[in-house]
């Protein structure tokens, strides 16, 4: 009878469940209410915040603030490249840090670190929004927003007294809105000297750690400990104000910075050719460094003399010491037509010893090439005592936007002189009546100087830098600087004519050490033109 009523009870009870269902279904999907209200459809603009919230939990940047732009190439770019950019992270990692660790892991008695596994996923970062700040310096600032879900395998083995545990980094999340401006432009690949990078808020940062696969974020307190361990030591080193420099380019070199100056004194020549019809020679010298654009430094005319006496001393700004090299020619003077070249000789500056002055006898030759037979012939000699100084650590700074530390000449300039430097940075809204192939044209003690001219620019970029070697600082002193446009099209009536000038007090260089403005054109109707200034005194 047991057995009968459990059989009986099993079939009841399935019978039942099987009713029941049906009764469910029934009352589910015919007794429920048909009046089913077509959903309002309202727009985005009428949504209240919690509704927009509940639509939208992550607004990307660029909606928040209409400043930031859309990387949507950039992060198509990153996705392509991602599989490339990985190995090349994780290869620059490894070579990066297994020196560091085999410094260090004597001391803590462990026999070796090495990397089991290392590569940062498949998921690569994406960039939110981008936000881009232009200045009158020479710089650009880039604020980005990106977020990062990645599925790393970091897996370091790590082998001490006799063991070999393995800790393992997996699943971390970086969200972060870093500053990064890279500073100074220059004319040299890849066009900056250095990046600047720092956090403009706290990282949001997550992962999980695997101790010889056990998780080691699951033990109480553990995980918020890290977290905020990292965030504030994050914080403390690169929280704005504070920053991260990478060094890229040495900035002298990059922007050929003046490091030196070089003084030339022409003593005499002997033995000069004959290049006159009456038998003699009207010699003078001419001075230039190799790698340079600024004008010769000439000696006097030696009317009729072979050999002549000059003593006469030069300053020349020296800007690369291991390639530029003092291009000595002697030409004999014509009051009418070509001058005559009598010879030529180069000295490289590498030779020469810091503050050493050192007296050269120098044949002059027909030009510089070592296989010509012309240069066997005699064409006379010219002597020079020549003194290479270079700027003191003191005097200049690697830094080339620290105004407090300014170069300065080196010692031996006369006192109370020094270096005035123009760099002539950019134009801006230049427009001409007949043409616009703007150039710059400074005027100063006499000598001009032209920067090159933009054929058809209305907004030019010059970025051409132009020294002065003064006696005394300019501080009652002007200099005009002019926009002219030329034109070399046949037929024209105006083939030249300003877009505008200025008139710039010196004495503010004098007193500042550095301006760097944008002036407006006198007689332009919106034309500007961004100058930088330097004045280095001698100490």
């Amino acid at each position: 009878m047991g057995i009968i009523s459990a059989i009986m009870g099993f079939f009841g009870f399935g019978i039942g469940s099987i009713l029941g269902l049906g009764i469910g279904y029934f009352f589910f999907i015919y007794i429920q209410s048909s009046d089913v209200e077509t959903p309002e459809i309202r727009p985005l603009v009428e949504q209240d915040e919690p509704a927009l919230q509940r639509m939208f939990p992550e607004i990307p940047i660029w909606v928040k603030n209409p400043d930031h732009d859309r990387v949507d190439w950039l992060n198509k770019f990153i996705e392509l490249m991602w599989p490339y950019l990985d190995k090349a992270i994780c290869k620059t990692i490894q070579t990066t840090t297994e020196p560091m660790i085999k410094e260090q892991t004597p001391q803590y008695k462990i026999d070796e670190v090495e990397f089991d596994s290392l590569t940062l996923g498949s998921l690569p970062p994406t960039f939110q929004g981008m936000k881009v700040y232009t200045t009158d310096e020479k710089e650009i600032i880039m604020e980005p927003s990106f977020k990062w879900a990645a599925n790393p395998n970091i897996l370091v083995g790590i082998k001490a007294f006799g063991l070999r545990p393995t800790v393992q980094i997996v699943d971390l999340q970086v969200f972060a809105s870093p500053r990064i401006t890279l500073k100074p432009l220059v004319p040299t690949f890849p066009c900056f000297c250095k990046i600047l990078v720092s956090l403009m808020e706290k990282p949001y940062v997550d992962f999980g750690v695997k101790l010889s696969g056990a998780d080691l974020m699951s033990i109480p307190g553990l995980y918020g400990f890290v977290q905020e361990l990292i965030k504030d030591q994050v914080a403390n080193m690169y929280l704005w104000p504070k920053v991260l420099e990478v060094p890229v380019l040495d900035p002298t070199k990059a922007m050929k910075r003046p490091v030196g100056m070089l003084n030339v004194k022409v003593i005499r020549a002997m033995k000069l050719k004959k290049k006159d019809l009456l038998g003699a020679s009207d010699p003078y010298a001419k001075l230039k460094l190799t790698e340079d654009k600024l004008p010769s430094k000439k000696t006097t005319v030696k009317h009729k003399n072979l050999n002549p006496e000059w003593n006469e001393e030069f300053n020349l700004v020296v800007k690369d010491p291991e390639v530029q090299a003092l291009e000595i020619m002697v030409f004999d003077w014509e009051s009418v037509g070509k001058h005559d070249k009598m010879g030529i000789n180069v000295v490289p500056l590498k030779d020469l010893t810091p503050e050493e002055p050192k007296t050269m006898t120098l044949d002059l030759l027909k030009n510089m090439d070592p296989n010509d037979p012309h240069n066997e012939k005699s064409r006379g000699q010219i002597v020079i005592e020549m003194t290479y100084k270079p700027f003191s650590e003191e005097q200049m700074t690697t830094d080339i936007e620290d105004v407090s530390a300014m170069q300065k000449p080196p010692e031996g300039t006369p006192e109370g002189g020094g270096l005035l430097v123009v760099i002539i940075h950019e134009g801006e809204d230049l427009e001409g009546k007949h043409h616009t192939n703007p150039s710059v044209r400074l005027l100063f003690h006499g000598e001009e100087k032209r920067t090159k001219p933009m054929k058809k620019n209305r907004d030019p970029r010059w970025e051409e830098e132009f020294t002065f070697t003064l006696e005394e600082p300019p501080t009652t002193e002007k200099m005009h600087l002019e926009v002219v446009s030329t034109s070399k099209r046949m037929g024209l009536i105006h083939p030249k004519e300003s877009l505008g000038y200025i008139d710039i007090n010196l004495g503010d260089v004098v007193e500042n050490k550095r301006i760097n403005e944008k002036f407006h054109l006198i007689d332009s109707k919106n034309g500007k033109l961004q100058v930088e200034l330097q004045w280095r005194a001698s100490s």
